[in-house]
């Protein structure tokens, strides 16, 4: 393939490099950038290894009671002032997310938009309260119950949406007066790791408090293990993130842990098909299909059925699907080979067990048709998967009831949708539901930067992202007593 060099301007500091109290030479070597639409190679990024990780590791740990210490007003200047670098950027940043993620324009620039709002808001955490006071049933005693940074986060952010999902960890990690290890994946390092390095090294945030570390499962597995880590937080597979989880269990080191989903979209006999039918499409299309938030299940009331499978195949042979650096697009490629022959595989055997392909299933190259499937049943892989591509299965049902069952068959728990013009039926129904979010006359794909965020059983741990969640999230929780003159005791 040709080499198709697309550097930004700051380029020369980063090629080939990790981020470490500076631009440094990776000890792990080096790897491609590559453009998945077109197999070209855009560039070079250090790949860190274990050496790598515990050097930085150590330098965090040496850096982070100053940065603790730096007064709020001070912490809250640097993340505003990252904060604004990034919007200045967004021409360079948005290039990327492009080019190397495979992103159409459009979601790169309303990702940017998030990233920089959810930094705003970590900014105003410091200057937020931190803590309680509590009575004492001694006399002359004060109960102080605060909260205090962690220490290190390790932060382990995926490909799909590489600099918003590591910037909802990073900012408030950082703002609350943690020193920060994030190992962006390889796949999407520069739009998720080397950017965002100098965004914050142009902000004057102090040598070793932040170091990028891309690589992969050994690189991810030393940030997890190592003992000056204090706090993991994962974004990625289930599969993945139970590995970390019992390995933090052992170590007795915090985790929070964002998951894969399965998620739902019900709709009920009385919906509004078209606006259902519109959700269903930008759901389960939307960047590919690669979203953890997906409507992977499009689960319908039998008597609409028919009528929502054919607006949902119209919505979806009206969409361009192409190189979205070359020209407009609505789907770009998706990540790799292995992803695509992944989401083909289900697709395949499903249609073997008896579901039909209303349109799609098809692909050229690492552009994967959007495509629609009916008469999926519950056994299907269609149904059983978390396909993370732009697939539409639909399986119908006949009650409230048995909708319920069939969201809650799944062991993930994430997202979930109703559409029914009667909100109070929609609401019983969603009462019922075992999801971290549900939306009710709206699509499974929402992220608002200040609401919590997360999910449930195997889509997560308990762990919540945004708003008032970061402030328990990236803290830890300290009493304090004092008394104005020492107790004496019997003895």
């Amino acid at each position: 393939m040709d080499t198709l060099l697309y550097p930004p301007p700051n380029s020369g500091h980063w090629t080939g490099k990790i981020y470490s109290d500076g631009w440094v030479a990776a000890q792990g070597g080096t790897a491609a950038v590559m453009e998945p639409a077109t197999g070209g190679t855009l560039g070079q990024i250090g790949i860190a290894s274990t050496a790598d990780v515990d050097r930085a590791a150590r330098s965090a740990q040496s850096a982070r009671a100053a940065w603790a210490a730096t007064p709020f007003d001070q912490r809250a200047a640097v993340m505003r002032e990252a904060a604004r670098l990034l919007k200045e950027r967004a021409g360079e940043i948005n290039g990327w997310n492009v080019r190397e993620c495979g992103s159409i324009m459009p979601k790169a620039e309303w990702e940017l938009s998030a990233t920089y709002e959810q930094m705003l808001m970590a900014a105003a955490l410091p200057m937020q309260a931190n803590g309680q006071m509590f009575p004492s049933t001694m006399p002359g005693r004060t109960n102080l119950w605060r909260r205090v940074p962690i220490g290190t986060v390790g932060v382990i952010a995926p490909w799909n949406f590489p600099l918003l999902l590591a910037m909802r960890s990073v900012a408030p990690a950082l703002a609350l007066g943690n020193a920060v290890l994030l190992k962006p994946d390889a796949q999407s390092a520069v739009t998720g790791g080397m950017l965002i390095a100098q965004v914050f090294a142009d902000a004057d945030l102090p040598a070793g408090v932040l170091h990028v570390l891309p690589g992969g499962p050994a690189t991810g597995d030393a940030v997890v293990r190592h003992p000056a880590v204090n706090m993991i937080s994962f974004t990625g597979s289930t599969a993945v993130g139970r590995q970390i989880g019992e390995v933090c269990g052992g170590l007795l080191k915090k985790v929070a842990l964002e998951l894969g989903g399965n998620n739902a979209i019900v709709v009920l006999d009385d919906a509004d098909l078209d606006a259902a039918s519109s959700c269903g499409a930008w759901g389960a299309f939307l960047h590919q299909g690669q979203i953890c938030m997906q409507a992977g299940r499009h689960l319908v009331h039998r008597s609409v059925a028919e009528a929502y499978s054919q607006r949902l195949k119209q919505r979806a042979e009206a969409l361009h699907v192409g190189n979205p650096h070359a020209g407009p697009a609505h789907l770009g490629p998706v990540i790799n080979a292995k992803q695509r022959d992944r989401i083909d595989q289900i697709v395949q055997a499903s249609v073997a067990q008896g579901a039909r392909v209303v349109t799609g299933g098809t692909y050229e190259g690492l552009l994967y048709r959007p495509t629609v499937l009916t008469e999926v049943q519950p056994e299907m892989p269609a149904f059983t998967d978390e396909i993370f591509g732009p697939v539409a299965p639909i399986t119908v049902f006949d009650t409230d009831e048995e909708a319920a069952a069939l969201v809650n068959a799944s062991a993930y728990g994430l997202a979930a949708a109703i559409h029914s013009s009667n909100i109070s039926r929609a609401m019983a129904l969603a009462n019922r539901l075992h999801t971290g979010m549900i939306h009710i006359n709206d699509q499974t794909v929402n992220n608002e930067f200040h609401v919590p965020f997360g999910g449930m059983g195997a889509s997560g741990n308990g762990g919540r992202f945004g708003g008032p969640a970061n402030l328990e999230e990236f803290t830890q929780s300290q009493w304090v007593s004092v008394m104005d003159k020492p107790i004496v005791y019997p003895f």
